[in-house]
């Protein structure tokens, strides 16, 4: 068994804490009224929390890689964050959450895949 794979749930809160704030910042409400989210406020601590964050969530599904169980997971959301990465980059500012929701949406199932593997695994 993959004991990193147990760190799961761990990023299943961080996925939804990223929608949670995507939404604050790139929402229907923000895009009617034109705003940059890049002009709004961001606190230090949260700022440091969300890049070192992503920084440890991506080395995290690169260990994925390393293990036979979770290696599908670990190739998923790796290839779900460079798509996205690489679509929203390219798209205007009012597709950018709609990327992000499916992109979240689609990581937060091979969490979710991940972690019921790692339980059936654990409980044999």
């Amino acid at each position: 068994m993959n004991p990193l794979a147990l760190l799961a749930p761990l990023f299943f809160a961080f996925e939804l804490w990223q929608l949670f704030v995507g939404e604050r910042y790139l929402g229907i409400q923000r895009i009617r009224a034109h705003a940059d989210p890049r002009e709004l406020p961001l606190s230090a601590g949260r700022a440091a929390f969300w890049a070192g964050g992503l920084l440890v969530y991506f080395a995290w599904m690169t260990t994925l890689l390393l293990h036979p169980l979770g290696r599908a997971q670990g190739f998923a959301l790796l290839g779900t964050t460079a798509i996205g990465y690489g679509l929203r980059a390219a798209a205007p500012l009012k597709w950018t959450l709609v990327i992000l929701t499916f992109e979240g949406a689609i990581r937060i199932g091979m969490l979710l895949s991940l972690s019921v593997t790692t339980w059936r695994a654990l409980l044999r």
